[in-house]
């Protein structure tokens, strides 16, 4: 599994939404502040928008807000909802495929991997992003004031 920028941009775009609260936040503004491509995190957002992640909001103070509370979202869903398959080998997402299905000796390491992974992600909730977003900011000022 390589998770690309498309599901890390996807998480980083939602935790920039979540922080806004409920005001509408347009795309312009979250792609500045984190650093992407408006086009690109257009194609992102309709990805997250159609998943049920966000919601759109028509407008001249319209933009994006969360469709779901923080704590509702968590990190697998949305890397899924990115990336699609998570497994870090083919033969894990589509049993029958390989000829040495239950007598490979690294079957069981990635079956753990795969695990480990789903734990890491389900666990983590977008509110969790964003309280972890918020420590940085608070430390990242108070080395600048002091």
């Amino acid at each position: 599994m390589w998770v690309s920028t498309k599901a890390q941009y996807g998480l980083r775009a939602l935790v920039e939404i979540g922080m806004r609260g409920p005001d509408p936040v347009p795309l312009k503004e979250v792609a500045e502040a984190q650093g992407i491509s408006q086009h690109y995190l257009e194609q992102i957002a309709a990805a997250l928008r159609r998943a049920g992640f966000i919601r759109s909001i028509r407008g001249a103070r319209g933009g994006y807000r969360l469709a779901r509370r923080p704590e509702e979202i968590n990190a697998l869903e949305v890397v899924e909802t990115m990336e699609g398959s998570l497994s870090p080998v083919g033969c894990l997402e589509d049993p029958g495929s390989c000829e040495h299905e239950g007598h490979c000796s690294t079957e069981l390491l990635w079956k753990r991997v795969d695990l480990a992974i789903r734990e890491v992600l389900g666990s983590t909730n977008l509110q969790h992003l964003i309280d972890e977003r918020r420590l940085i900011e608070a430390k990242q000022q108070m080395r600048a004031s002091g």
